[in-house]
This record gives C-alpha cells, structure tokens and sequence, in this order.
C-alpha cells in the first residue's frame, strides 16, 4: 500500500490479529477487502504486504491436522506432445459459469460430489491463466505457473463457502495467486529466496514500469522506494537475490568445445609458477647440503625447513646442545657462507 494511503483502521486490526497468529482467514479478508470497496491493485498491493510479514490467507488457519491437496499427473492434464498448446485448446471447450450455476456446483461439492468439482475447476482454468500470465519472465515456464494455479484452484473449490454471497472467481484468485507466487519462489531459481523477497520484487518491477510510463525515462531508486513504500535498502537487497547463476559445465564458445569453468581462474599457482618454486626450492637445498652440519642443522630449525614452525635461539639452542650466543653466531656464519654459494647466485641472477 502506498504511505499516502493509510489502511483502515479495520483492516489495521485484521492484521495486526494476523500478525499474531501468523496466518488470517481468506474469506474474512475476501469480505473486508469488499466492504472496504478496494481496488484490484489495492488488494495486490495488501496481499504482498502479509507476504513480507510472513501472514499467510487461508481458510485452515487456526486449524491444525489439515491434510495438503493430493494431485495426481493425469488429473491436471494428459500426455501430449506440445502440453501448452494442447492445455489452451482444452479450456477453451469449457463455458464460463454463472452465479447460480457456481452456488450449484459449491453444493454439490459440499456433499462430495466429484463431477461437480471437476466442473467447478475446468470452468475457471481461464482465470488460471490469466493470472499465470502475470508472473511470466521469472525463470519459470507458462506451463509451470499454471500448474502451480491449478493447485491454488483446487484447493479454492475444496474451500470455497457460497453462503458469504461472493463469486468464486474473486475468491479463487487469492488462492490461485498465493501458488504461483509460492511456485515462483521455491522453482525458479537455482537458489531460493525467501518468498517475501520474490514478492518485494515483484512489487518493484511493476511499479518501475509504471513509473516509466509516467516519467518518460528510467526512474531513480528513491523514486521506486517511495512510490512502493519501502527503503532504498530494501532495492538493494532484492537486486543482490537477482544475481545470475549458471553451471560451471555450461558449454561455450561457436561449437561448445569448452565449459564456463575453464575459463575462471583457478585458486592454485600456475604450471610456471609452480615450476620456478620446485627449483628454487631444489636449488636452495642443493646449497644447504654444502654446509657444515652444524650450520646446516641450525639454519633448518631457525627457519623451518624440517616441516616444522621456525624455532626460536634459545629453542633451537636446547634441541642442538648449544647456547643461544652460539646459536645466533653459528646462523650467522652459515648464511654467509650460503649467501656465496653458486646455487644461491644463480638465484639472485634469475630474480
């Protein structure tokens, strides 16, 4: 809702009742957002805010030991080879109902009957996909999204209670809208994000491209957040989930010889690298095998080259039998002595 329009204070208790339960009654707020007369956009708008505040719409809430909707592949479509087009030809043989008709079907429905649900559901697939629409260019196909909707539809038909006098249609948008944002949420990324964060996004976007159509350019950041009644902050942590991730096998180039990986670098030392440091290495102990043993022994433990910590004077002085002077002089020597070796030449030449 935008901050120019503040809700009423009826729906302000609604919410705040469902902030502590965590979840409303979708028939409830179907009549309230009635009474109040609000707006197709209005009630979109409403319907993210509970979203962000983790409020879930359902006529089971308070009600524990609700079993979920059980569908089977073959009850939402047949097999095809071109499933979309198949699914649009078929809804298309079903005819709107009227309000009788629905306060008929709701019945029988009531009294399980299942040809009556069926009907219910294949009469409204229309607005299935229409609302389906909405929500293309997530990273999920057309098909999936009404899926998802024919999900949310049934589970309105199961729910739906014609004696509060509204049609079914305006109740079975709010449930087939919740599945496919859910179905948005947990499908279309390769990593999911929590499902407000699709929502703020969403909101985003459409208010962008209506901020385009007015402004005549691209609108700034703080004119998004306030036209949407949330912080710059909050624009910045939904384009942070907007990252693109893609496989490191992914094939590129003309005719896909290489993968994406190979062309990140990698964490370990190049060949070359690695080359260089095996013969400075083996340099260095070509030159440290001439000294006396003594020297020898003194400079490995002064500088760690017995696969150990380097040791201090007095450490090394006790593990060698000598005094820490001793020590200190004995080092000395040898690196002096190393320092005219032709190993070491050799080294400071190629550097």
């Amino acid at each position: 809702m935008s901050a120019d329009t503040p809700l009423d204070p009826r729906m302000q208790a609604f919410i705040a009742r469902g902030e502590e339960l965590g979840c409303l009654n979708l028939s409830e707020f179907c009549d309230l957002t009635r009474e109040l007369d609000m707006s197709d956009d209005e009630v979109r708008d409403l319907h993210d805010v509970l979203g962000a505040r983790g409020i879930d719409l359902s006529d089971d809430c308070g009600r524990v030991g609700v079993k979920p909707t059980q569908v089977e592949a073959d009850d939402l479509a047949t097999n095809t080879t071109d499933a979309l087009q198949l699914f649009l030809n078929e809804v298309r043989r079903y005819p709107l109902l009227t309000a009788e008709e629905e306060v008929e079907l709701a019945k029988r429905i009531e009294r399980g009957d299942p040809e009556a649900k069926e009907r219910m559901i294949n009469s409204n697939l229309r607005l299935v996909v229409s609302l389906a629409r909405k929500y293309q260019g997530q990273d999920l196909p057309l098909l999936d999204l009404i899926q998802e909707g024919i999900l949310g539809l049934i589970r309105a038909a199961e729910k739906f209670d014609w004696r509060r006098g509204y049609k079914f249609s305006t109740y079975a948008t709010f449930w087939i809208r919740q599945a496919i944002q859910r179905g948005v949420a947990n499908k279309s990324r390769t990593i999911r994000v929590p499902v407000h964060i699709g929502q703020r996004e969403r909101k985003i976007a459409r208010v962008g491209r209506d901020l385009r159509a007015q402004l005549g350019r691209e609108p700034t950041d703080e004119e998004v957040a306030e036209a949407a009644d949330i912080s710059v902050a909050d624009i910045d942590e939904v384009r942070d989930t907007q990252r693109t991730v893609t496989s490191l096998d992914r094939p590129v180039g003309e005719e896909g010889e290489s993968s994406f990986g190979d062309l990140l670098p990698s964490d370990a030392p190049d060949p070359e690298e690695e080359v260089e440091v095996s013969l400075r290495e083996a340099a260095l102990h070509q030159a440290l095998d001439r000294l006396p043993e003594r020297e020898r022994q003194v400079l490995k433990y002064r500088f760690g080259m017995n696969d150990v910590d380097p040791t201090p004077l007095r450490e090394t002085g006790r593990l060698l039998g000598m005094s820490p002077e001793s020590v200190r002089q004995t080092e000395g020597r040898a690196l002096k002595r190393l320092a005219a070796t032709r190993e070491m030449e050799g080294l400071r030449e190629a550097a």
